[in-house]
Formats: structure tokens, C-alpha cells, sequence
């Protein structure tokens, strides 16, 4: 097959992944771009309620936002999106996803010289369709993604994910933080509980709690913020149900940006599998991520990957969203291992800094 070897494309636009974390592990997709053709223009299209993350990325000239919706709506918001794909004459793009549906916006949208993987029967709209790595399920997927580069010549980086904030935004944390009477010098430890993919990715709440507890009853200066959507702000209620006031609920309080502000200014970040956890690991928080029924190998904190917590049981990895049995790879984590693990990780945090 013809490739791109020495092709200098101007006009680039990469359609991104429509998961939080999925969208952090392609963010070298993007560097990686910029810095083979430094003059191209960069647009990035992505999901509008997820897209904020890419906000300020230096190697992003333009985010191009599209919502779905259904029925009438729909079609007219797809005429539009196809419009403007039309109208920015981008002559490579580059598709993070591997539907139909969106190698079939870019044919009709007459972008050049499409690249994705084969998958979902839709080689014939791509210019250059490419098989997934042979070895996919056992590699991570940052690597999957980055093999989307090879048309162009272009070997994978050692490149990690990576989101970017304003110094400004960082400031704004502090003013956030204020409106729950936090004192100023307190360590903040980020928790989220949930996952958007399955209860079968989550730890058992009332093992949040406990760890909470602990944490709490250690160290007077600790600051529990729990992270998680507005659905999960019954759960999360329930788990802070009778802790100090120093465990706090942000569950559907924050937008995108605060909570990149907030967990960029964690001291440590305990979390399921989840969109969060690879907002952390982009800014290097340090975190204990607790794995059950999917793979590490593949969608674990690729910067921290020695994070992870996870016991070797038969039916794991699964990759169900409801465990049908007795969630034997999550109940085996126990509270004092975690609770362990993460005095561990703030101590040695707090002797570096002394």
C-alpha cells in the first residue's frame, strides 16, 4: 500500500475518542503531529461535553465541537458538521475512533487522506486503513493509537498523555476550595468512586468510605474532595454519610476545567478504572488505581502504570459492566492494603518536600 512517507500535509484534523479517557490516552497523538509538521494547523474534533479538556493544548490551533443528538436535531447538526469539514479543506485526517459513523462524516466532509483502523466495515471510505497492532490486547492503548501515525512514516514516541491548565486556573482552585472553609495549608486527596463504563470497575463503596475515615482520623490536615457526576451524587453522599466536614462531595459541582484544577492540585488520588484517573496520571498526580474486570495492560495509568492495585482472579478481566457473580477481583482489595498503600505513597510524598 502507498503510504504518506513524505507527505507535508497543512491542514490536519484529528477526530478524537468520545470517552474522557479514551480522549486523554490519544493526546500524543496530537503532540506527536505537531511536532513532525510543526506549520501544519492542528484542529482537533471532539465531543462538546468532553471536548473543554483540550483546552490551551500549545499544539492545538483549533477545537472544532460537535454534540449528538437524535431524531431531526440529528440531521440538521450533521449537515452542519459536514459543512464545515467541507469548508476546512483538511487535506489528512487522522480518526481516534473506529465507528462508522465517523470515517462516513469525514468521506462525506471530503477530507484527504483519511487514516484509521479497519474495523466496523468501513476500509473502503479511508484512504489509508490500517490493521490493529497483532498485539492490541497486550499492549496499552497510548501504543494503539500512536501505530495510526505509521502511513506517515512516523515511529511511536515515548510521548505520554498529557492535559494542559492556565496558572490562572490553578489559582481559581483556591478560590473554590474556600467556599468549604478549608484552611489554606491542608493536603488535599482526591477520591472518585465511580466509573461512567459499570459497577463491575468499582471498589465497594463502603470501602471508600473506610478509607476516608482513616485518612481522616490520621492526619487533621487531610481534605477528602470526592469526584464523581451529578448521578453519582446519591452514592457519594452515602459514602461521606457522618464524616467530618473535611470530606467533601464535588459530585456534579465542578465542570471539566475545575476538576483538572483540582485534581492537578491533589497530593494523591485514589480512584476506580475511570476518566479521572487519566486526568491524574497526565499531570502525574501520584495514585493508587484500583483495577477488577478490565486490563491495566491495556487502559492503566500509562505514566503510573505501578499504581495499580489488582488481584489475579479467573474471571479477571472480565469486561462486564455488572459483575454476574460475587465480584470476587474487587472484594479481595482489601481496606487495609489500600489504606496501607496509601499512607505509603503520602509519606514519602510529605519527606520529599521536607
Amino acid at each position: 500500500m502507498e503510504t504518506l512517507k513524505d507527505y507535508k500535509p497543512k491542514n490536519i484534523i484529528i477526530r478524537m475518542p468520545n470517552w474522557i479517557g479514551d480522549l486523554v490516552m490519544a493526546t500524543p497523538l496530537i503532540a506527536d503531529l505537531k511536532k513532525a509538521f510543526p506549520s501544519a494547523r492542528i484542529t482537533a474534533m471532539v465531543l462538546e461535553k468532553i471536548g473543554h479538556l483540550l483546552e490551551v493544548d500549545p499544539s492545538i490551533d483549533e477545537l472544532f465541537f460537535f454534540s449528538k443528538t437524535k431524531g431531526f436535531i440529528r440531521r440538521i447538526k450533521e449537515k452542519n458538521v459536514v459543512e464545515k469539514l467541507k469548508v476546512g479543506n483538511y487535506d489528512l485526517g487522522i480518526l481516534a475512533t473506529n465507528s462508522f459513523s465517523s470515517a462516513w462524516r469525514f468521506w462525506q466532509g471530503d477530507v484527504k487522506n483519511k487514516i484509521g483502523f479497519r474495523s466496523d466495515g468501513r476500509s473502503f471510505l479511508l484512504d489509508y486503513p490500517i490493521s490493529f497492532p497483532s498485539n492490541r490486547e497486550k499492549q496499552h492503548l497510548v501504543l494503539t493509537y500512536k501505530a495510526l501515525l505509521s502511513p506517515l512514516g512516523l515511529s511511536p514516541s515515548k510521548r505520554a498523555p498529557r492535559l494542559f491548565l492556565k496558572e490562572e486556573e490553578l489559582e481559581k482552585v483556591k478560590d473554590f476550595i474556600k467556599r468549604f472553609d478549608i484552611p489554606t495549608q491542608s493536603s488535599l486527596i482526591g477520591i472518585c468512586p465511580g466509573a461512567a463504563y459499570g459497577t463491575a470497575k468499582c471498589w465497594l463503596p463502603n470501602r471508600f468510605r473506610e478509607i476516608a475515615k482513616r485518612l481522616l482520623a490520621k492526619n487533621a490536615s487531610y481534605v477528602i474532595l470526592f469526584f464523581g457526576s451529578m448521578q453519582e451524587k446519591t452514592l457519594i453522599n452515602e459514602i461521606c454519610s457522618g464524616l467530618s466536614a473535611h470530606a467533601i462531595n464535588l459530585a456534579g459541582l465542578t465542570d471539566l476545567r475545575e476538576l483538572m484544577g483540582l485534581i492537578a492540585s491533589c497530593s494523591l488520588f485514589l480512584t476506580n478504572d475511570s476518566g479521572p484517573m487519566h486526568i491524574a496520571d497526565s499531570f502525574d498526580i501520584p495514585m493508587i488505581a484500583l483495577f477488577g474486570s478490565t486490563d491495566p495492560i491495556v487502559t492503566g495509568p500509562y505514566r503510573q502504570i505501578q499504581s495499580v492495585l489488582k488481584k489475579d482472579v479467573a474471571c479477571s478481566p472480565c469486561f462486564k459492566k455488572v459483575c454476574p457473580i460475587d465480584f470476587p477481583c474487587m472484594k479481595k482489595l482489601s481496606v487495609d492494603e489500600v489504606f496501607e498503600t496509601t499512607l505509603k505513597i503520602l509519606n514519602k510524598k510529605q519527606s520529599i518536600l521536607c
